[in-house]
C-alpha cells in the first residue's frame, strides 16, 4: 500500500538552489506499485518524476504534478560473482555498494568523490570519477527494468530490447522510471592514493605522465589564497594545484610507514572525500586532446574573473563509451567543474565559461549547471536525434517531461 502526501509539500536538492511543489509526493512501498501510479497520471495527463538524492544542480527532477518517493527500493538484490554484475534497486546509493561487493570478491570499477548520489541517478546522468581509461557510471549499466510514460513494465538486457540500452544508459529518466538495475563491476582491488600540493608550472610540466600512467588522477587550481577553504582542501596558495594520484595496490605494497600524504585501503573506501554544499557548478566535456589548451585558457578566465572565480578549477579524465547522451560519447575527454557562489550573480562568469567550452565543442554533464539548446545538442550529440525519437517511442505523451527537459528533448 501506498503512502500519499497530501498537503502540497516542497522539494530542494542538496545545495538548495532547485526547489518545487509537486502536486503530491507518493512513497513508494513496493516496485509493483509504481506502473499503476504512472498509467493513471498519463491518463489524467499528469507530468511524473523521481528524484535520486537531489545532487544535480539542474531542475532535472522538477514537476508540478506527481513526485515519486522510492527511497524504500534501496539495496542489493543480486550478485553475480561469475558475470561480475550486480543487480540493485534504484535508490541503492553508490556507497552502499562498497562492503556487499567486496565480501564477494568484487568492487566498482570507479566511483567519483561522493558516494551519497543513488546508483539509478548517477547513471541517469553520467556521472563519473576520474581516469583516462575508466568509462562512466552510465557505460557501466548492462540491464535494467523500467516503467515507460504509458505504465508499461519494459526489461532491457542483451536478450531483450537491447536495442533500448544505449539510450537507456543516459536516459535523465525520460524513457521512463528505472525499478532495478544490473551493473558490471570488477574485481575487488585496493587503492594506493598519494596527494601532492604542486605549482601549476610543476604540474603541467608531468601532465601527460599524470592522465596516461596513473589509474586515475585529478586536481583542483586554485585562484586565490581563499579557495582551498572553499571545497575542504587543507592546504594551496593561489597558482597552486591539490592533486589525487591513485594507483592500483598489489599485495606487495607496504601498508606501513607511508608518507602523510599516501593512504593505501579498499577502493571504495579512497574514493570519497568531503564537500560541504556550498556551492552551485557547471561541469563539461572536452576533447582529451586539447586539454593543455584549455586549461590554460581557463587559468586565464578565472583570474579576469575574480572574485566570482573564487571556487577551485577542478579537472578529471574519463574514457570514452556508446551511450547515445553521454558527454563521452566516444570519445576520451577532460572534465572542466567550475562553480558559482550561492547567493552571488555568478551567471556572467559561468557563461563565459560556457562561450570558452562552446569553442571546443564542451558536452554538459546533466546533473550540471550548462546552457544547452537543441540546436547546440543536435551539434554535439551524434545520435541526439535517435534518442529523442526513442524518448517519444517510451513516452508518447510526455509524462516524464518537465519545463526544462522539454525544452531540450521535446
Amino acid at each position: 500500500m501506498t503512502t500519499t502526501h497530501t498537503a502540497k509539500p516542497v522539494w530542494t536538492n542538496w545545495v538548495g538552489n532547485q526547489s518545487f511543489a509537486p502536486s503530491q509526493i507518493i512513497e513508494i512501498n513496493a516496485e509493483e506499485e509504481i506502473a499503476p501510479l504512472i498509467a493513471q497520471a498519463a491518463r489524467q495527463g499528469i507530468g511524473v518524476r523521481t528524484p535520486g538524492t537531489g545532487h544535480s544542480f539542474t531542475p532535472i527532477v522538477e514537476t508540478a504534478g506527481l513526485l515519486l518517493d522510492l527511497s524504500k527500493l534501496r539495496g542489493i538484490l543480486n550478485i553475480d560473482p561469475a558475470r561480475r554484475q550486480v543487480t540493485a534497486w534504484p535508490k541503492t546509493t553508490v556507497g552502499d555498494f562498497g562492503d556487499p561487493l567486496w565480501e564477494e570478491g568484487l568492487a566498482l570499477a570507479n566511483q567519483g568523490d561522493i558516494d551519497t548520489q543513488a546508483i539509478a541517478g548517477a547513471i541517469a546522468t553520467a556521472t563519473h570519477g576520474s581516469g583516462i581509461r575508466l568509462p562512466n557510471f552510465s557505460a557501466t549499466l548492462v540491464g535494467g527494468r523500467f516503467v515507460d510514460g504509458l505504465g508499461n513494465v519494459v526489461e532491457v538486457s542483451a536478450e531483450q530490447n537491447s536495442d533500448v540500452l544505449p539510450a537507456l544508459q543516459t536516459s535523465l529518466g525520460l524513457l521512463g522510471l528505472l525499478t532495478r538495475l544490473t551493473i558490471q563491476v570488477a574485481p575487488a582491488y585496493e587503492l594506493h592514493a598519494r596527494h601532492l600540493l604542486l605549482p601549476y608550472d610543476a604540474l603541467m610540466e608531468r601532465f601527460d605522465e599524470f592522465v596516461h600512467d596513473y589509474r586515475s588522477f585529478s586536481f583542483f587550481w586554485l585562484p586565490s589564497d581563499a579557495s582551498a577553504a572553499l571545497y575542504c582542501l587543507d592546504k594551496g596558495r593561489a597558482d597552486d594545484c591539490v592533486v589525487k594520484l591513485f594507483q592500483k595496490a598489489s599485495p606487495a605494497t607496504p601498508r606501513t610507514g607511508l608518507p602523510e600524504n599516501e593512504r593505501i585501503d579498499r577502493s571504495y573506501r579512497i574514493y570519497p572525500m568531503h564537500y560541504d554544499p556550498n556551492f552551485h557548478e557547471m561541469e563539461y566535456f572536452l576533447p582529451i586532446q586539447d586539454a593543455r589548451e584549455i586549461i590554460a585558457e581557463m587559468r586565464k578566465l578565472m583570474r579576469r574573473w575574480l572574485p566570482l572565480s573564487v571556487y577551485p578549477l577542478e579537472i578529471r579524465t574519463v574514457a570514452s563509451d556508446e551511450a547515445w547522451l553521454s558527454p563521452n560519447y566516444q570519445r576520451d575527454n577532460l572534465v572542466v567543474s567550475v562553480s558559482g557562489e550561492p547567493g552571488v550573480d555568478y551567471w556572467p562568469y559561468l557563461r563565459a565559461c560556457d562561450a570558452l567550452f562552446a569553442e571546443f565543442k564542451g558536452r554538459p554533464h546533466w546533473g550540471k549547471l550548462h546552457f544547452m539548446t537543441p540546436d547546440r545538442l543536435a551539434r554535439l550529440f551524434p545520435r541526439y536525434e535517435e534518442f529523442v525519437a526513442m524518448r517519444r517511442r517510451f513516452d508518447p505523451q510526455g509524462t516524464f517531461l518537465n519545463a526544462h527537459t522539454r525544452a531540450l528533448f521535446g
